[in-house]
């Protein structure tokens, strides 16, 4: 079949849409019309040609429906409604037996491991890939039946797709990768779609402060509505701010680093604002993946018995907890709609993602349909 998709040709350029073609689904796939996509950073990234093989099918945030399901599928059925998994769950690998299925062993998601036998696109004859083996930027896409997880038909779609890589991200970067407790001090650096649900995730933890810092204050007007209780646009009067209101730790319990662009100017100030006992977590990528970004002091660290750790999706397990998040949006306890902020249509993309390095939106959102 053909479909219209935006693809991303060489490193540097604009996004082209396009029509291709789409080889039907094979044992263990499924045939996903993607009726939203959403923009993420790691997209971008893609862009810049840090995250695989180009050319290539963009988009791992978004949500649908499944049109056709391959020989061997269970669980999936024609017309259930889907959120993506930019990391998949073979559910027998170490790491998903163990509780760990945001690192399983057969994500699509490091550069140059996609496998060209499970590509489905292709383009001037020639087969593509997609991003992290989903291609959300194409109305249709065959994808394994390991990277969609079902959710409540009731769930605006355009919901479902913004959770399935940033709320999921930046909720999980507070509640599992930083352990947030009843009475912490938290900072968050940067009010993107995964800062704001670090925020969120923090105050819903029980976090005391919560504290968000972005250079860009039009972001910070949205802080408040997910959980922060104060705003900065720099580390330095955010540092003052946390050392004042724990004085015990004599800096921040917890701070998250959720930027688009993780480089070292930005980590250094993030530890800068630790207390003792605290922990870093960077949630954010580096433009460069291979980039050795990161110095800090290690005497420091130790004294201060301080933790800094990494996070990929939030150390969540996507198909036990996107049902969850959905379910705390439909009881009212935390807010998603307000995080779609524009939707574009797909031929409007790369308005998108400049709109997106400008900093004018939360999330925006390509609607296909």
């Amino acid at each position: 079949m053909k479909t219209q998709a935006a693809l991303m040709l060489a490193p540097g350029e604009d996004w082209t849409v396009t029509e291709i073609d789409l080889a039907p689904p094979q044992a263990g796939e499924v045939l996903v019309e993607f009726t939203h996509a959403g923009l993420c950073f790691s997209d971008e990234h893609l862009r810049h040609g840090g995250l695989g093989d180009l050319p290539a099918v963009g988009g791992h945030e978004g949500a649908g429906i499944i049109r056709e399901v391959g020989e061997g599928v269970t669980g999936l059925a024609v017309g259930d409604h889907v959120a993506a998994s930019f990391i998949p769950a073979c559910g027998r690998c170490d790491w998903c037996v163990t509780g760990h299925s945001n690192l399983c062993s057969s994500a699509a998601n490091s550069p140059g491991t996609a496998d060209p036998a499970t590509f489905r696109f292709s383009h001037d004859g020639e087969p593509v890939p997609a991003n992290c083996g989903l291609g959300t930027f194409a109305r249709y896409s065959v994808v394994s039946a390991k990277t969609v997880v079902k959710v409540n038909p009731v769930v605006p779609l355009e919901v479902v797709a913004v959770v399935s890589c940033g709320v999921l991200t930046g909720w999980g970067a507070a509640v599992h990768s930083a352990e947030v407790r009843v009475g912490d001090t938290v900072v968050v650096i940067g009010a993107g779609g995964v800062g704001i649900n670090a925020a969120q995730g923090a105050k819903f933890a029980g976090a005391r402060h919560v504290v968000m810092i972005d250079m860009n204050p039009a972001k910070l007007e949205f802080a408040r509505q997910f959980g922060a209780t104060a705003e900065f646009t720099s580390t330095d009067e955010a540092g003052a701010f946390v050392r004042s209101v724990n004085p015990v730790a004599d800096g921040a319990d917890v701070v998250i680093v959720a930027t688009g662009n993780t480089t070292e100017p930005i980590v250094t100030a993030a530890y800068g604002l630790l207390g003792k006992r605290g922990r870093l977590v960077l949630a954010g990528m580096s433009q460069d993946v291979f980039d050795k970004n990161v110095q800090l002091p290690g005497t420091q660290i130790i004294f201060k018995e301080q933790t800094i750790k990494g996070t990929i999706y939030g150390s969540c397990n996507p198909r036990h907890e996107i049902p969850i998040i959905l379910d705390l949006y439909a009881q009212g306890r935390i807010k998603l709609d307000e995080l779609v902020s524009a939707q574009y249509a797909l031929e409007d993309i790369n308005e998108g993602f400049a709109d997106l390095r400008a900093g004018k939106n939360l999330r925006g959102v390509v609607a296909h349909a």
